[in-house]
């Protein structure tokens, strides 16, 4: 199962489904229908129907949570020290430009605490702990806002195609009523 931050369940909705499925069990015990289960539960037939299948086969020990999916491998001292590194910005690790991609946090880390993480899993790791994707407006270093200001007011209307200006009697108020 896939979630839209990267980051799983957290402790308190793993141990919130954990308890639904410890008490799917008690019913299951109770040989109650999986349609009755999933509707008093407010969950879906299928997860009744493979946690009674898990339930049958290993009893109620195989539906207590298993922990998160996976710990992250760098600790809180080298989360901290990670955010530490990322704070002194990109030029301080030898970049010419301020953009951290995840392709030079990827390398920081490998550098910094000898451990390689795919660009997926850097990406995960960061916004579980807060980060967000940032995409940097694309603008020539050349351009003059001012210019393009200027430009926009004075030039822009001679050289606009005529049809899409409003002239007296296009617009649909200024129309003769029909009678």
């Amino acid at each position: 199962m896939r979630y839209a931050q990267g980051g799983g369940l957290s402790s308190e909705r793993r141990a919130f489904r954990e308890r639904l499925r410890l008490q799917a069990a008690e019913r299951f015990a109770q040989d109650e229908s999986s349609t009755a289960i999933a509707r008093d539960l407010r969950i879906t037939v299928r997860s009744v129907q493979r946690w009674r299948r898990q339930w049958q086969v290993s009893g109620a020990r195989a539906l207590r949570s298993h922990g998160p999916a996976s710990l992250s491998r760098l600790g809180e001292r080298q989360l901290a020290a990670l955010e530490q590194e990322l704070a002194k910005g990109p030029t301080a690790h030898g970049w010419p430009d301020q953009r951290w991609t995840l392709s030079r946090v990827t390398l920081v880390i490998e550098r910094r605490f000898h451990l390689t993480y795919t660009l997926q899993g850097v990406r995960k790791l960061l916004i579980r702990n807060g980060y967000s994707c940032q995409v940097p407006a694309r603008r020539a270093i050349e351009r003059d806002a001012a210019a393009v200001t200027g430009w926009v007011k004075e030039t822009w209307p001679s050289v606009e195609d005529t049809r899409r200006r409003s002239a007296p009697g296009s617009s649909s108020k200024t129309r003769p009523a029909c009678r």
